[in-house]
């Protein structure tokens, strides 16, 4: 039998089994569904794009695809940056954003359990009436889904204070490669029994399992915050702001630095002038029963190093913060631009920022930064002109590279909330030993034996 008409076979069974209007071969749905944010560098078409309704119809899609040696790519909203739900050759893509209902909500226990389509702003806002919020919010936080950040460990601005996905997810029911379903972790805060299976499948990436339900942890949505703008001569000055705050030991819930560039993107996006003001800026928000007086403390630390400061209770510097947000960039052509995700202890971002300068002259191009500055999370932009042509291209990868090599001399990490997908995989062996990505090989061959679940992905 050709693989032609194997994967005809595949199709009618699946269309069979979960419903005709759940299998989908239409060219724009495939299109579509081909690829998320990242870059793409051989564009694949899936056989079908199957929308899972019910836990069901992803054992049945995995137990189909397991049979016919057929790859299956999870999805979700497809805002991930790293090209994690990228299409491979002869796969079937796993649409999970049809799995959206919130299965319940316990505020005594501080606790939810929701379907991985889920958006993370839609939960967000069903247990805001509860005094409750779901703390990680990456910037896409209006269109992500929990699955999505389940399977990348996504993070965003509330990271320094609230940590990242993993730290809000408190147990999993999984559908393995063949379609068994498992679940791991627990109901409880607390928990350590056995190996922490939930911990090891939360970044995974779709490569272990695929995920359809998720317990996670709720924290307080305080009733009172407080958002501070700072703006400072330059990054130096900005990141020893960042600094003044640890060491009067405050934890803002959210810390963010903007450099020039940034500051000038944001001016192009919403009109305002904030890079008239000068050349960095700190948005700082501070939450709880304290906030105020912790606004109060972190607004003298700044202004001795010479910010100007925001006045307490200004709308601008909430507006700001928004702004921040939801900002994903300019509207230049990502084939003249690369955007980076890297993290460095908090010590080094000084210097760190100073050598992205360097790389970026010494190649000839651009870079703007921002960054989670509370902790060390960088997302440094190089473009070039477009003029510049494939020259420009070639000097625009190689300040890549340097920059990834310069964030792990610094003691960092090729990716602090983003994911590996494929955009960083080959960066893995200048981070990871041998020893170690042997020892992720053998757990992703335990999981998946036939090595369907997201081939290409996550790990070397």
């Amino acid at each position: 039998m050709s693989l032609e008409t194997a994967d005809s076979i595949l199709i009618d069974e699946l269309s069979q089994q979960i419903g005709e209007g759940a299998v989908s071969t239409e060219p724009q749905v495939l299109l579509a569904h081909s690829h998320d944010f990242g870059k793409i560098v051989d564009l694949q078409q899936p056989l079908a794009v199957v929308f899972a309704e019910r836990v069901e119809d992803v054992q049945a899609t995995l137990r189909l695809a397991s049979a016919a040696g057929v790859a299956v790519v999870p999805r979700g909203a497809g805002t991930g940056v790293s090209g994690g739900a990228h299409a491979t050759a002869r796969c079937i893509v796993l649409s999970l954003e049809r799995m959206n209902r919130i299965l319940e909500i316990r505020p005594d226990d501080e606790v939810a359990v929701v379907q991985p389509g889920v958006v993370n702003a839609v939960l967000n806002n069903a247990v805001a009436k509860h005094g409750l919020m779901y703390a990680p919010d990456p910037a896409s936080y209006q269109q992500s889904t929990i699955g999505g950040n389940v399977a990348t460990n996504a993070g965003g601005l509330r990271c320094a204070k609230y940590g990242v996905t993993t730290d809000s997810v408190l147990g999993l029911d999984v559908v393995l490669a063949d379609g068994t379903l498992i679940s791991t972790g627990r109901n409880t805060f607390k928990g350590v029994a056995g190996y922490d299976l939930t911990s090891l499948l939360v970044g995974s990436e779709g490569t272990l399992g695929v995920v359809v339900s998720v317990t996670v942890r709720l924290r307080y949505l305080s009733a009172k915050t407080c958002s501070i703008a700072a703006v400072f001569t330059d990054v130096i000055q900005a990141a020893a702001g960042v600094m003044a705050i640890a060491r009067i030991r405050v934890q803002p819930a959210i810390l963010e630095l903007l450099d020039i560039g940034t500051m000038r993107v944001l001016d192009v996006a919403y009109g305002s002038d904030l890079a008239a003001r000068g050349g960095a800026m700190l948005l700082v928000r501070t939450d709880g029963h304290g906030a105020e007086i912790e606004a109060n403390i972190v607004r003298s630390a700044l202004e001795n190093l010479g910010a100007h400061v925001s006045e307490p209770d200004d709308e601008e510097a909430v507006r700001l913060i928004e702004m921040r947000r939801a900002s994903r960039g300019d509207g230049q052509d990502d084939k003249y631009r690369v955007g980076e995700d890297v993290a460095v202890p908090r010590s080094a971002m000084v210097e760190y920022m100073g050598t992205l300068d360097q790389i970026a002259a010494r190649n000839r191009v651009m870079v703007r930064i921002v960054a989670h500055a509370g902790d060390g999370n960088l997302h440094p932009t190089f473009w070039v002109d477009p003029e510049d042509g494939a020259a420009g291209v070639a000097r625009l990868d190689a300040a890549l590279e340097e920059s990834i090599r310069a964030a792990l001399e610094a003691g960092g990490t090729i990716t602090g909330e983003h994911g590996v997908g494929t955009a960083k995989r080959d960066w893995l062996a200048w981070e990871q030993s041998a020893e170690v990505l042997e020892i992720q090989r053998k757990i992703k061959a335990i999981f998946d034996p036939q090595g369907i679940l997201n081939p290409g992905k996550a790990i070397l």
